[in-house]
């Protein structure tokens, strides 16, 4: 090749960017860029590593992302916290120790949930997953309810404010007895990262507008005599209450072949049977004898001296056992003997009905005045004791005499004097009591007949007082019947409406829940 043509050939070379030359400083740029792009990505993945602890340590990750989404409420992770660690504490405030009969291992606290497997819950999930999945339901009820509110009209008041704040001062005094400066760090401590005063306020607030529209809307029930009728009667006597007397005639129990346990046979039933029997012909030839429950013990001294009858007042009609049906027979009437099988048929009950109350009565509403007896070093009251109170409650009473014996008068001297926490804010003030609500002495009283303004010094006692009652009779209400059959009513009604709200928002969780731990 000719020099001149090798000239032109390099000349062309380096125009089309092919010499070595040039592609060797081509290389080199590239290299150059390639190691740029490299430190300019490093440098990227550093800042966001660094701004990620920073909002770690910070909490914003906890409190700036979406750990779940109810309806169009989006909850972020400490507020997801707050309901994950309130529905663990209240499944160990219920259960306690018998946690593990659940198979739920308390021992290493809510950050060893993830590790356990849940039996109450879906193959495979852990108890992390349970608590999670309880969380998201009571966030779908108060988001639920919360929209149902607004909808309503419903909002929280002054007071309302004012409970909550009162709440959270408690709370702060409870922390700062902990060795805690500030609620931020006690709720953080207890909750979780991103939980702080502001966060739980938040949620009591909505948990308080979620009750007080549960309140309002049940406060504006009613219910019609048919409808509550209706329903106690649906109850077949599993409210009413039973005063009645049996004798037990067990068996005699044998050796039964090819059983390891001795056992009644046909001859020890039918001997039973026929002792059960003959105490229930003495009951009815013991006519001389008006008493039913005196009756039936004759008849058992009589016929069956091993034994004595037991007697039985206001049982529940719920609890009745083998006799529920004999018992609850509408046409049962006092004096009403018979015999019946037991129902694991090992013996026989000869059963005697003696009263039923069926809680269509009605209910009494009185103001009372409370002096406690104080109690000494043992726990016992004095009869020194006991009569300061009663010169004391008397002082009252001789204090209302001279007044206008008004209402409102013993409303204000209850506020002035009484010794009762539960009632002496509201003027003494107790409404639609039942029977068997109040001590003997108090119940007596207001079930006696009365008229309004009815006054009376009643001693009560229990297992935690002593003292003295200044009583006054403000009247009789609701049929107590009616009573039971309003709050089951309105329960159902309450549920139907949390079903029925609950069901128009949607729980699902989002990334971010893995930092609930």
């Amino acid at each position: 090749m000719s020099a001149s043509t090798e000239r032109k050939n390099r000349q062309a070379a380096r125009e089309a960017g092919t010499d070595k030359k040039t592609i060797a400083r081509q290389e080199a740029e590239k290299k150059a860029a390639k190691s740029k792009r490299r430190w300019t990505i490093g440098s990227i993945l550093v800042a966001v590593l660094l701004v990620v602890i920073l909002m770690l340590n910070s909490g914003l990750l906890y409190t700036h992302t979406t750990a779940a989404v109810v309806g169009s409420r989006s909850y972020s992770p400490a507020e997801l916290s707050y309901y994950y660690v309130n529905q663990y504490s209240s499944f160990l405030s219920q259960y306690g120790s018998y946690a593990s009969f659940f198979g739920l291992d308390t021992s290493k606290g809510i950050a060893g949930l993830a590790d356990q497997e849940c039996p109450m819950a879906g193959e495979g999930q852990s108890w992390r997953d349970y608590f999670l999945d309880q969380a998201l339901a009571s966030m779908r009820q108060v988001t639920a309810l919360n929209e149902y509110a607004k909808a309503n009209g419903v909002a929280l008041d002054e007071s309302d404010l004012a409970e909550i704040d009162d709440n959270l001062a408690l709370a702060l005094e409870s922390a700062k007895a902990n060795g805690f400066s500030n609620l931020n760090r006690f709720f953080a401590a207890q909750y979780g990262t991103g939980v702080n005063e502001k966060t739980v306020r938040s949620l009591l607030c909505d948990s308080a507008l979620a009750s007080k529209a549960l309140a309002q809307y049940q406060d504006s029930l009613s219910f019609s005599e048919e409808q509550r009728e209706t329903y106690y009667s649906s109850l077949e006597g599993s409210s009413d209450f039973f005063d009645y007397g049996y004798c037990y005639v067990a068996a005699e129990t044998v050796p039964a072949e090819g059983e390891e346990q001795d056992a009644p046979n046909e001859q020890t039933l039918l001997e039973a049977r026929m002792t059960a029997e003959a105490i229930e012909m003495a009951y009815k030839d013991g006519y001389d004898i008006e008493d039913p429950a005196e009756r039936l013990g004759a008849a058992v001294e009589a016929e069956f001296e091993t034994a004595s009858p037991t007697l039985l007042t206001r049982a529940s009609g719920s609890n009745l056992g083998d006799l529920r049906e004999w018992l609850c027979d509408s046409t049962r009437q006092p004096g009403d003997v018979s015999v019946i099988a037991s129902g694991d048929g090992l013996g026989y009950y000869v059963a005697v009905f003696i009263a039923r109350d069926d809680n269509h009565y009605p209910t009494v509403s009185v103001r009372h005045i409370l002096i406690k007896a104080e109690a000494g070093e043992d726990g016992t009251y004095s009869d020194e004791a006991k009569q300061a109170a009663l010169d004391r409650i008397n002082e009252i009473k001789a204090e209302f005499d001279s007044g206008d014996k008004s209402e409102e008068s013993f409303a204000a001297l209850a506020e002035k004097y009484s010794e009762d926490g539960g009632s002496n804010t509201n003027g003494g003030l107790y409404e639609n009591i039942y029977k068997g609500e109040m001590v003997q002495e108090f119940n007596d009283f207001c079930f006696a007949p009365h008229q309004k303004g009815d006054v009376a010094v009643v001693y009560g006692e229990s297992s935690g007082y002593a003292g003295y009652h200044l009583v006054y009779f403000v009247g009789e209400g609701e049929l107590y019947s009616n009573v039971i059959a309003d709050s089951a009513l309105a329960s159902e009604a309450v549920s139907e409406l949390i079903t029925e709200q609950s069901g128009t928002v949607e729980p699902a969780l989002r990334r971010w829940a893995k930092l609930v731990k």
